[in-house]
């Protein structure tokens, strides 16, 4: 498997509907996000009667041999909550002395500086190194996901250097179940699957809420599929031999596709989202916008129509929705032309016979 060839696809995965337009905290369409391949707990999942999913799986063929390996990347985002606090008047102890102490607000402005709580991400990877073929026939492999619960703290000084609030981050722990297996379907043909469950202990009053359920989710799941020794078939327009084999495979929640170059089958991405084998980033989409279902063009003329307001509540959303505006606000007008359109190219007009 090469990564390299896969990352940009993978990549626009993992964000897609990461921010959308107008790319602001207050923004109601970014109120309710990450709706791409989430993997609630089981019991969040069981008390909405299985709308949203706690197991995910993928089922492709794999022509090959007994030497034949497969690598696994199962690839998510950690959703991290930020949450702002300000500082409160502190009541001194019998000395004199005090603690700062702080008390949580929806927004904090200090300095003409505002800072929202919000919602960011952490990219996961886990890689499953699965033995040959022939061993993973007569025993499936079962690895586990195990994200422990973290807090940090990080003052907001105002321009005399005095603590004026701070950030909260916090992650939730996360526990998840991976499974690998292979079947043997026809001479030199298996069917390889990998199920991704989440097991993350969920209750107490607050387990019917979304946002809580997904802070202890896996986000914008995927699952990257590397061959050595051995070629996947294409499930989209697979040899006519293997349209029965191919009927077989049960995807739920995942839609596996061929990628890297042309012609290449040595990688399968089984991704949240409908795609075509060999998908690639129009070269002339050099920035990521987090929204594959909008133009490139539109939406970096809306940037930069933003009012300085807007602009203002953009860049202190996060680093990556910061890194956006600035790059789009330093576009050369060169490259902003190529996004208004492109000549892929000509074919000759078929006339009809006389």
């Amino acid at each position: 498997m090469n990564p390299a060839a896969v990352e940009k696809i993978a990549k626009a995965v993992l964000y897609e509907g990461y921010m959308l337009y107008p790319y602001r905290p207050s923004a109601v369409k970014n109120q309710q996000r990450f709706n791409f391949g989430v993997l609630y707990p089981q019991s969040y999942s069981e008390a909405q009667k299985g709308t949203d999913p706690w197991m995910l799986q993928t089922e492709c063929l794999l022509q090959g041999s007994a030497q034949t390996s497969v690598e696994i990347h199962l690839r998510f985002l950690h959703l991290t909550a930020r949450s702002v606090e300000g500082r409160v008047e502190a009541t001194p102890d019998a000395d004199g002395c005090s603690e700062p102490e702080f008390a949580p607000v929806k927004s904090l402005e200090v300095d003409g500086q505002k800072f929202y709580e919000w919602q960011e991400a952490v990219e996961r990877e886990l890689i499953v190194w699965p033995p040959r073929i022939s061993e993973l026939v007569r025993q499936p492999q079962q690895s586990a996901v195990n994200l422990l619960y973290s807090q940090t703290h990080a003052p907001i000084l105002d321009r005399d250097g005095n603590v004026a609030g701070q950030l909260v981050r916090t992650q939730q722990s996360i526990n998840g179940e991976i499974y690998v297996s292979a079947d043997l379907v026809s001479e030199g043909v298996y069917k390889i699957a990998v199920r991704v469950l989440n097991v993350t202990p969920f209750g107490g009053p607050r387990c019917s809420r979304r946002e809580d359920a997904l802070m202890r989710s896996l986000v914008s799941v995927h699952v990257i599929l590397g061959a050595t020794d051995g070629e996947f078939v294409s499930l989209l327009d697979p040899p006519e031999a293997l349209h029965g084999s191919v009927a077989l495979c049960r995807n739920v929640g995942f839609f596996p596709v061929l990628v890297g170059e042309e012609g290449q089958r040595d990688t399968m991405l089984a991704s949240p989202i409908i795609l075509y084998d060999y998908p690639q980033i129009a070269p002339e989409s050099a920035r990521d916008l987090f929204d594959g279902t909008e133009i490139d063009e539109i939406l970096s003329l809306r940037i930069l129509t933003m009012t300085d307001e807007e602009k203002a509540e953009m860049r202190q959303s996060d680093d990556r929705t910061r890194q956006l505006l600035e790059s789009i606000e330093t576009l050369p007008a060169e490259h902003l032309m190529k996004l208004h359109g492109v000549l892929r190219g000509l074919r000759p007009l078929q006339e009809d016979a006389p």
